[in-house]
């Protein structure tokens, strides 16, 4: 389920396999302290399609209680697809939002994902 990358000492834990894993935000808070044990980061790299649908709905609140969480609990992750940027100008704008800052990151690749957290 999750896969250890060190890159520039600092260590992500990766989100294997294709199943939906975050699916409200009790699933997203398990997923980060579930990192946070078994891989001991809380920088997680998933990909969109292991994110349910609702999250890039922005109306649901999905997305802010989430990534809201995230960030209370110290938690960083970059989301990647290709589809991310094919998104409705409320999503991209918020994805655009997003990557200014230091603990929330949308890119197109998995490669791209872990280097947004592994920045020197």
């Amino acid at each position: 389920m999750l896969e250890k990358i060190v890159r520039n000492g600092t260590l992500c834990a990766a989100v294997t396999g294709g199943e939906v894993v975050i699916r409200d935000a009790q699933s997203a808070l398990d997923l980060l302290m579930c990192a946070a044990y078994e891989a001991g980061t809380k920088n997680i790299v998933i990909s969109r399609s292991q994110i349910a649908e609702e999250f890039f709905h922005l109306s649901t609140g999905l997305a802010g209680e989430i990534l809201q969480k995230y960030i209370n609990y110290g938690g960083r992750i970059a989301i990647y697809g290709n589809d991310l940027h094919s998104a409705s100008e409320p999503l991209k704008d918020f994805i655009y939002e997003s990557n200014k800052g230091k603990s929330v990151f949308f890119v197109s690749t998995r490669e791209e994902a872990v280097d947004m957290l592994t920045r020197e």
